[in-house]
């Protein structure tokens, strides 16, 4: 994010095959300005859009600080500002109209992308006598977890099983490993990577759903993931509230943008 512009574009084009204009006009990355998502501004000919740019970036901090599934941190996403409509008189372009306006549209955009979760990955290494490598398999199994690696010590009965396992199976991981190996395996847990949760985690009745449900339940929000329409329409809704003194203002203010996928689904 503090990296030059010129050298960040012409990184991203040569690696990333980027198009170099977009490259060039990334707003900012978030959440608290160094996270793995990012503003860019693809649009042409909009007038007063310098504006509203800090606006615009505050409410995208805001969002991909708390995402639209589950209040959780966003990541690898990638929002494009395609066009605005803006009220032609300077006191309606203000920070109280257009950051929350800019986060709804943000968590509409997420909507529309095929949300999904990540979870965190831990690359697990085991150290077992061969006669024992049976029962590691079926304990990674059982925890959806995977081995991609099994390698045997020169000179030693040792095998060196390497696999990934999703953190939230790890509980419990190590008595059941040693009670199905006889307590030959050894095994070290360390993070890895982010992976995308199969299922939809906007259907409660799927696995991430379920997540999503009771991550949502422990923060006392509501148990429903907000629907696309309702994220679309809260935008009018929410310019009802100062109807007296700023209605005009608000009805006229609009951002439409999308989002473009970066190395992963939507996530949280």
């Amino acid at each position: 994010p503090r990296q030059d512009m010129k050298e960040r574009a012409r990184f991203l084009v040569e690696n990333y095959d980027w198009d170099a204009t977009e490259a060039r006009k990334i707003w900012c990355f978030g959440p608290e300005g160094t996270g793995p998502n990012m503003v860019i501004d693809v649009s042409k000919g909009v007038q007063y859009l310098q504006d509203i740019k800090d606006s615009v970036v505050a409410g995208f901090q805001w969002a991909s600080k708390e995402g639209v599934l589950s209040d959780e941190n966003m990541r690898g996403v990638r929002f494009n500002i395609h066009d605005v409509t803006l009220h032609a008189d300077a006191i309606h372009r203000g920070g109280g109209q257009i950051i929350p306006t800019a986060r709804r549209v943000f968590y509409a955009s997420t909507l529309t992308a095929s949300p999904a979760l990540l979870e965190p990955v831990y690359l697990v290494e085991i150290q077992c006598p061969e006669a024992a490598v049976g029962g590691i398999f079926g304990v990674m199994n059982r925890r959806r977890g995977h081995v991609f690696s099994e390698d045997a010590v020169p000179g030693t009965p040792i095998k060196i099983v390497k696999a990934y396992l999703p953190v939230n199976e790890s509980f419990g991981f190590t008595a059941d490993l040693r009670q199905h190996t006889g307590g030959q395996a050894f095994p070290q847990c360390v993070f890895d990577h982010w992976q995308a949760m199969p299922g939809d985690p906007v259907d409660p009745a799927s696995k991430p759903g379920v997540i999503v449900t009771n991550i949502r339940k422990r923060k006392g929000l509501k148990e429903v993931v907000p629907e696309l329409e309702r994220s679309m329409t809260n935008s009018k809704r929410g310019q009802d509230k100062d109807r007296k003194t700023e209605e005009r203002g608000r009805k006229e203010n609009s951002v439409r943008c999308e989002v473009a996928l970066v190395e992963c689904v939507v996530c949280e």
